[in-house]
Order: structure tokens, then sequence, then C-alpha cells
């Protein structure tokens, strides 16, 4: 049993070294020496079979003021979605990833690995305030299409239409602003076995 202990905190250490080498490789993080703040780091397993290195910020976040920003009414988003034909669903990339943490709060984001301590320089999974800042970012950038040919839950978008003509009209603007398809998840959708029965197209 202990063997088991052991070569169980072995694997997670590692995997957390990996991943965390992965962040400071992209810019994600960086060293701090004297932090006021320190959280744990916990690996959590998606459903894709890969693994997150997220951290466990329960004493930040109850310091923390709740951020009131509204998210939208999933029914209403359903009801909007429903009146067209044709929907096209988008996962934003590293969606957190791309917003800039303001450099005051940085440190407070500090979390333990076995080589140091370490900030995120960018908004983190798991702090209490993401999913509303995210989404009125969303909102800001997208203020004149949600409604009409799209809508935002967080980092998740569906772009609508009620003819293929429109959808082409509108995927053409979204490119422009720089977005594109994710070639992984294109390949999960291409390379999917065709139903056989009845039960497996429910």
């Amino acid at each position: 049993m202990a063997v088991s202990v052991i070569i169980a905190n072995y694997w997670v250490e590692r995997k957390k070294r990996r991943l965390g080498e992965e962040k400071k490789k992209n810019g994600f993080i960086r060293e701090v020496k004297y932090p006021n703040w320190l959280s744990n780091v916990v690996i959590v397993k998606k459903p894709s079979d890969k693994w997150r290195m997220c951290i466990d910020y329960m004493d930040l976040n109850r310091a923390c003021l709740k951020d009131p920003y509204p998210l939208p009414s999933i029914d209403a988003l359903v009801d909007r979605a429903s009146s067209c034909g044709i929907l096209s669903f988008m996962d934003a990339y590293s969606s957190y990833y791309q917003i800039r943490m303001h450099s005051n709060d940085e440190s407070k984001t500090t979390f333990i690995m076995d080589k140091g301590k370490f900030c995120y320089k960018v908004l983190s999974f798991g702090l209490m305030n993401v999913g509303a800042t995210y989404q009125r970012l969303m909102d800001q950038i997208f203020k004149d299409h949600i409604g009409n040919q799209l809508e935002v839950y967080v980092d998740d978008m569906v772009v609508m239409s009620r003819m293929e003509v429109g959808m082409l009209k509108t995927w053409r603007q979204f490119s422009r602003r720089g977005i594109e398809a994710n070639p992984e998840k294109c390949n999960a959708v291409i390379d999917m076995r065709s139903p056989k029965s009845v039960k497996e197209v429910q």
C-alpha cells in the first residue's frame, strides 16, 4: 500500500512539473520570491484524457469581492438559437490565458511547485471572478454581433444563421478578427464514426 502512495505522489509531481514548465515556457507564469499569498496545485483529468493543472484558490477567493457582472441566461440563449437553421459552435483557445493579470495582482496568485514559487501573469482558472471578467470582455468585443448572429457564454460561442449564405458571411467577418478552427478538435469530428443505429443518432 505504501509503495502505491509513493508512486502516485511521484507521478503527480512529475505531471505538475511538466505542466508548470509548459506554462513558464509560454509566458503564462513567472517565479516569485516573497509572496503574501500561497496556494496549492491540484492536477485534474480532463474529459479528453489530458491533464489540467489547477490551483486551489479557496483562501484567496474568500478574501475577494464578488464581481456582480451577470452571465447570460442559458434559457434565453437556447431560445434565440432555436430559431436558426444552422449553428456553429466554438470554444475559445486558452481563453483565460489571453487576458493579462494586473501587475499588482499577479503575486496574489502564487502557488508552490517543487522547484519554487510561481504566480500567473494571465487570468488563472479557479479565481473567483474570472468567469465574469471574461464574459464582460467578450460582451465588449462582440457587442455588435451578440443577439444577432452570435451568442457568447463565457468562452463558449455559437454562430447562428437561418441560411448557409448568412453563415458563410458571418464566418468571414470572424475570420478577419483572427478566429479560426482548432485542427485538433476538427479531427475529432472528421474521424468520428458514422452512427449505425437510431439509438446512436440519439
